[in-house]
């Protein structure tokens, strides 16, 4: 998942560069909900994970 939050980060960042700002504001958006998602699931499977081990 971390993955494609960069690789829709690549995107947005290329079309800024070009001046498609609809396009770069999109994917921009989708890069961050990705991230978060991203870092929720990772703090849950750590905190899972030392649960776990008691």
């Amino acid at each position: 998942m971390l993955y494609y939050a960069v690789v829709f980060l690549v995107i947005a960042l290329v079309a800024a560069l070009f001046g498609f700002g609809g396009i770069a504001a999109g994917a921009v958006g989708i890069a961050q909900a990705l991230f978060f998602v991203f870092v929720v699931l990772a703090v849950a499977s750590f905190v899972f994970a030392l649960i776990r081990r008691r």
